[in-house]
């Protein structure tokens, strides 16, 4: 064939492409890359560019240092290098024997001062092929760019026409490339990798061997990762044709790229370390602040923009750069555009970050300024037109007053909401007290004052929308779910009048760039939940577990029965959750209003205490006071510790659950939340924003669960529609579906046991670790994949692969639910997962492979002796598996209509399911009485049941006006009365001990 579909072919075009746009091609060889090995410098061009444009310094050095002079300075700039890093060295100059070097000079904001240009023009930019870079080996990279002799990007370029791609990039980053080796070694040389092929890219800032973390650097495809196709070109030549042109390099050096500094925390909030990061911006981020810039510069002062950018997008830094950016901007008479660029956020990491970035950037103090003081200390920042003002929403109406007094001045107000419930802030309206309503009441109640909750959204347009249309204001706002009002306000109109916005990152791109987690991926109605667990349970061929049963034996689930639905959720916990992110998984349990939330803190506590479980504590978050029975809560008291310390002792390892009612439901970020138990009708984009509190990633979390009581699955994907094209929310799941696959798999005759057998052994070893084992997984696996390649048509080979990705997402799915042991059914998973990754992949085939979590919930178990005894991690058991038979099942819980159609076939009577809950509550009204408490908790049971029949009628006459037909019939028939007053006493005493 005659094309050249080589990888040399591809480094060409794009060296072609750098050479044509004012790169100089050079060849590092010789004496020149001997020096590079030794320095990681391009000396001779380094000392080009000194020469060509600060001759007189470098003679003044050669006085100083004589016919040594290039030693010595190659000496001092490698020194400065290693203490500051290169960026900091390009941007503030070194200085040897008080003489000011600069390495390099960006490009003048105007044409104004000529002899800037001049110096500017004669930056020396380079590109070298295949460069050798060390002394202890004979490895090569394919691409090098250099600025002054100064390496700042390094490529490693595959051509799918190879059959390598961007993967195999990344694997020689990783696997090949020492960090220790002084072009690597983090901030001293180069600033960001980049891992290439012909359709992706990828980058990082930070070698580390395996630990390596590459970021997409990709457009993004039709709302989705990647990148679109490119006419006459390669997807990814925007890299070569846009980024790293040279102007923009220059642009990203000396105005993106900075170093984030953070503090590192132990479990008990300790500093234990700091870590050092070098943020280069993302696609996504150098895109939306140049284009917004550009706009700006082209059409002045007075327009608005709208920026949907999802969470995991990195808004902080985008917010951050922007600002920072219009404040330089100055317009044709050279004059600032903007008097002063105000944000306004929530977010107090937005603070630091700000000023850290600007402070790298710029060199000088003092230009943002934090209002965190009053009104007068915001009006003093305005009027004295300091640079950047940081603010919070409550003082947005003052800024716009303040704005629009001072006539003459220009503002760029930059409005950050997605985190405007950051801390749990509710609204007045929420922190009223709530006194002794029914939990029903209780719902109604805080429904109806959340429904008049103004959002951040709103009460920004109303200030808005009061102030009129101010010219001399320009509105930058950043959201990931705007609603349609925001759109009009913020949007920017297209030829038909229609607002959009004017840029978008959207979630679905960031869920599959895996910046997010996909909430709905394991979202899971009751229903569903229910019939997934009752089946496990119900079928002889999985054997039983305490948790499945547990969860089945809930025939049907009463609405409010608080009890229940805890001894679910936390069962649910115990035996999958918290085995999640290397058993730190947390999750929240979201209630229907303050009352609901005080009734499970206590129902989670008295469940807890009863079972003895000491692995297992809850937080509760909601605001302001709640009576019940008698007794006021707070948020604090209940917690024992201050509202604000909240988030970070939820954090630590000593809380696992919180329960929350209207708090944490927005712009709450804690990575470690993998589980949510939803109690509360949720839509639009409430629901949204609940749900999205699971979609933060860390390491080791590869998925979440949603375990929904009240709302249906359409609706929630209805929800979730208008941010996000393709959301698919799994169904009902059968678990017997599994046999199905298994058959299908095993009818394909691309593997036999003794294989699954041979990789089984590898996996539970404990050796797998090991190149050995790495050596003979391949060699197992190639027997199947031989196979797949050489018997099988392409039909059975699509339909084989998508029966295994099938078979481990259903299992996936079932292990959520509650643990089963199918031995066959877990090797054959385990096998699936390595096998799926070495059959050769068909273009936009997508495989569902398992996360580590799930491969490891069964790791101890002596899969290959006759006697199997499972262990799941922490500590729980199953019952061994070896006899073919679960242990002896639990008695169920008899269903509410059967027990409905008894009483009224014994009694005569006409109840309904809402009469069982008046049952229930007058039940929880005894509970809750203290002097019952203490008759219960000071007597034997027989004593005390004198006392309990004594006052059963003064409480149901309490309740009387509740329901006066059930209440009358109790009344009026007295085997009725005895009947239900038996049948009460037990769970009315436990509850009183409890």
């Amino acid at each position: 064939m005659g094309i050249d579909t080589t990888e040399k072919g591809f480094e060409a075009n794009i060296e072609s492409s750098l050479t044509m746009s004012g790169f100089i091609p050079r060849t590092l060889t010789g004496p020149v890359s001997d020096a590079f090995k030794e320095t990681a410098i391009d000396v001779d061009i380094l000392f080009q560019f000194l020469e060509a444009t600060q001759p007189k310094a470098l003679e003044r050095l050669e006085k100083v240092y004589k016919e040594q002079y290039k030693a010595k300075i190659v000496e001092r700039l490698t020194r400065e290098l290693d203490r500051r890093g290169v960026i900091d060295c390009l941007r503030h100059d070194i200085k040897d024997y008080g003489v000011t070097l600069k390495l390099a000079y960006n490009k003048p904001p105007s044409t104004m001062n000529q002899m800037l240009q001049d110096l500017y023009s004669k930056n020396i930019f380079t590109v070298s092929r295949q460069v050798y870079y060390s002394k202890k080996n004979n490895n090569s990279l394919d691409m090098v760019l250099f600025l002054n002799g100064l390496p700042i990007v390094v490529m490693e370029l595959k051509n799918q026409l190879t059959s390598q791609n961007v993967e195999h990039s990344k694997k020689q980053f990783m696997n090949d490339r020492d960090p220790r080796e002084l072009l690597f070694q983090f901030k001293k040389r180069a600033v960001v990798f980049f891992a290439v092929d012909t359709d992706e890219v990828y980058m990082t800032t930070q070698l580390n061997k395996e630990k390596t973390f590459f970021l997409p650097f990709n457009k993004g495809n039709d709302g989705g990762r990647g990148n679109p196709i490119a006419y006459n070109d390669y997807r990814t030549s925007y890299l070569w044709k846009d980024v790293l042109q040279k102007d923009s390099l220059l642009d990203i050096l000396f105005r993106f790229v900075f170093i984030k500094k953070e503090d590192l925390q132990d479990s008990t909030g300790e500093i234990v370390d700091k870590r050092e990061t070098v943020i280069f911006p993302r696609y996504h981020q150098l895109d939306v602040v140049r284009k917004i810039e550009a706009d700006v510069a082209e059409k002045g002062v007075g327009m608005n923009y709208l920026a949907m950018h999802s969470a995991g997008s990195g808004k902080t830094n985008s917010i951050a750069w922007l600002a920072h950016r219009l404040s330089k901007l100055h317009n044709e008479a050279n004059e600032p555009l903007y008097t002063s660029i105000i944000v306004i956020t929530d977010r107090r990491v937005l603070d630091k970050q700000l000023q850290d970035a600007v402070y790298q950037l710029e060199h000088k103090a003092g230009l943002v300024e934090r209002i965190d003081t009053d009104s007068e200390q915001l009006a003093k920042a305005i009027s004295g037109g300091t640079r950047i003002i940081i603010t919070t929403l409550q003082k947005f109406p003052f800024i716009i007053d303040k704005v629009g007094a001072f006539a003459r001045g220009t503002y760029g107000i930059i409005i950050d909401e997605a985190h405007s419930s950051q801390g749990g802030k509710a609204s007045t309206s929420l922190t009223n007290v709530l006194s002794n309503k029914t939990l029903e009441e209780a719902l109604e109640e805080d429904r109806v004052a959340e429904e008049a909750v103004e959002d951040t959204e709103e009460k920004i347009l109303e200030t808005i929308a009061k102030s009129g249309k101010q010219d001399n204001i320009s509105y930058f706002a950043f959201t990931a779910t705007p609603k349609q009002k925001t759109i009009e306000r913020f949007g920017t109109s297209d030829e038909s009048g229609k607002p959009h916005p004017f840029h978008l990152y959207s979630m679905r791109q960031a869920i599959e760039e895996g910046f997010i987690l996909d909430v709905l991926n394991n979202y899971t109605t009751y229903q569903t939940f229910y019939k997934v667990a009752k089946s496990i349970e119900d079928d002889p061929e999985f054997a039983k577990s305490k948790a499945t049963k547990e969860i089945a034996r809930f025939v049907s689930l009463h609405p409010h029965n608080i009890s229940q639905k805890t001894e679910i959720i936390i069962e649910h916990y115990r035996q999958v959750t918290r085995h999640k992110i290397g058993g730190r998984a947390k999750a929240m349990v979201v209630t229907s209003s303050r009352l609901h939330a005080v009734r499970y803190k206590q129902a989670f506590d008295r469940y807890i205490m009863a079972k003895g479980y000491t692995d297992l504590n809850t937080l509760v978050a909601f605001s302001g006071m709640v009576e019940d029975g008698g007794l006021s809560f707070t948020e604090p008291e209940l917690n024992q510790f201050g509202e604000k310390e909240l988030p970070e002792k939820f954090h630590s390892d000593e809380y696992q659950v919180l329960i929350v009612a209207e708090k944490y439901q927005t712009g709450f970020d804690e990575p470690l939340l993998h589980t949510m138990y939803v109690d509360k009708p949720l839509s639009g984009i409430k629901a949204v924003q609940t749900l999205s509190r699971l979609n933060r990633t860390t390491r080791g979390k590869n998925d979440t669960f949603v375990l929904d009581f009240v709302n249906d699955a359409e609706d929630i994907q209805a929800a979730f529609q208008n941010y996000y094209e393709t959301t698919g929310i799994e169904s009902v799941t059968d678990p017997n579906l599994l046999y199905d696959l298994q058959n299908e798999l095993d009818g394909c005759q691309v593997y036999n046991g003794e294989e699954i057998n041979q990789v089984c052994e590898l996996e539970f070893s404990g050796k797998k670790k090991s190149d050995k084992a790495q050596e003979k997984l391949n060699a197992i696996l190639d027997h199947a994949v031989d196979r797949f390649n050489k018997e099988l048509t392409d039909e059975v080979k699509e339909d084989f692969k998508g029966a295994a990705t099938k078979f481990i997402r259903t299992y996936s799915f079932v292990l959520q639910i509650g643990p089963f042991a199918d031995i066959d059914l877990h090797k054959l998973y385990v096998y699936l997962n390595y096998l799926l990754k070495k059959l050769p992949r068909t273009e936009g085939s997508r495989i569902y492979l398992a996360d580590d979590v799930a491969l490891e919930y069964y790791r101890n178990e002596k899969v290959f002796e006759g006697s199997i005894s499972l262990e799941v991690q922490g500590g729980a058991e199953l019952p061994p598996v070896s006899h073919g038979k679960g242990s002896k099942p639990e008695e169920e819980t008899e269903k509410l209509s059967s027990i409905i159609d008894r009483l009224n076939e014994r009694f005569g009577t006409e109840f309904t399911e809402t009469d069982l809950l008046n049952k229930e509550q007058l039940a929880l009204d005894m509970i809750h009485n203290e002097e019952l408490v203490q008759k219960a908790q000071n007597n034997t049971k027989e004593n005390f049941k004198f006392s309990y029949e004594k006052v059963f009628m003064d409480f149901v006459i309490s309740r009387y006006s509740k329901n006066e037909d059930f209440f009358m019939k109790i009344l009026e028939n007295p085997d009725l009365k005895e009947y239900i007053m038996t049948d009460m006493f037990e769970e009315v005493y436990e509850g009183l001990r409890q």
